[in-house]
């Protein structure tokens, strides 16, 4: 990283990262049992560290599907909420955990809670790596959330800023130099 362009803190080390992952984890296990199947739908590209190491730890038979959907530009939100690739089709009659990377303005959650439910799905129920509270312009809630933050843009951790810096294991606040 080219600390000319920018600084960074860090936030939330791999380890808390880790450790909190396992408690979000331990009450997804506590809610939904270990006998039902669970549809994880990992928001692509932001979540799907978080969302698989949330899934090895969980204790139930698990399907694992992919969305992406597009609403920024930089650091900025454009607004608009683009869905890239099409919605899974076979979530009639499932429970469906939609795995998130941040829930910042809800305008993303609220799309897709909105689309799912069409879906015919048992339950939909949202887990979010970070919560902005502040920054919320939908009424949207995570029923299971690893972190709230303040208004600040992150990176790390899956979080991005133009596509680059998803890889470092850490979450840090993103300040330009």
């Amino acid at each position: 990283m080219n600390n000319n362009l920018m600084n960074v803190g860090v936030l939330f080390s791999e380890l808390d990262i880790k450790e909190r992952t396992k408690i979000i984890a331990q009450q997804i296990n506590k809610d939904y049992g270990t006998n039902e199947t669970l549809v994880v739908l990992i928001v692509l590209h932001g979540a799907l560290i978080f969302g698989a190491d949330l899934v090895r730890n969980l204790e139930m038979p698990t399907e694992i599907e992919t969305i992406r959907i597009k609403s920024y530009e930089g650091t900025a939100s454009t607004g608009k909420i683009n869905l890239v690739t099409p919605l899974p089709t076979s979530l009639a009659g499932k429970h469906v955990l939609i795995v998130e990377d941040i829930v910042d303005t809800g305008r993303s959650i609220h799309f897709l809670l909105n689309e799912l439910a069409k879906s015919e799905a048992i339950s939909l129920k949202v887990c979010s790596l970070l919560d902005k509270p502040e920054a919320h312009e939908f009424p949207v809630k995570a029923d299971y959330v690893g972190f709230t933050i303040s208004k600040n843009f992150v990176i790390g951790y899956g979080l991005d800023l133009n596509g680059k810096y998803r890889n470092l294991p850490y979450i840090a606040n993103l300040t330009k130099a």
